[in-house]
């Protein structure tokens, strides 16, 4: 489990990237979001994420399109966490093998449990205060 690179989002909603932004760096997380799977596609290998969550219904290419994709590039990847609005996100996250998913709308401390899982190991981040 590596938790020293930032979280990608993957999301086309910038009101939903920018509070889930804005939510994670609170909580202490570095962050980095991007509005669909070819802009992911170009800064993943740089940036080395510990999570990324991706949406799998986007403009210019999907979540499915850069899963794969993902999956072809070299090691080591980052879990997967599928955030969608489809009824079936279960589904969804089996297509593409990912680690998690969270359906939409969520629950913050959800969302939070999911990163920590997946991120920390479960457990909770050191206050900044």
């Amino acid at each position: 489990m590596r938790s020293n690179g930032p979280i990608l989002i993957v999301d086309d909603d910038e009101s939903i990237r920018e509070f889930v932004e804005v939510f994670l760096s609170g909580e202490g997380y570095d962050v980095v979001a991007v509005p669909h799977g070819a802009a992911a596609l170009e800064i993943v290998n740089k940036l080395q994420p510990a999570l990324i969550l991706l949406d799998m219904r986007m403009p210019i290419m999907d979540g499915w399109t850069f899963a794969q994709a993902y999956r072809e590039s070299p090691q080591p990847h980052a879990p997967l966490v599928v955030l969608t609005a489809a009824i079936d996100a279960g589904e969804e996250s089996d297509e593409i093998e990912a680690d998690d998913y969270v359906a939409k709308p969520f629950d913050l401390e959800e969302l939070l449990g999911v990163v920590r899982k997946h991120v920390d190991g479960g457990a909770p981040r050191p206050s900044l205060a």
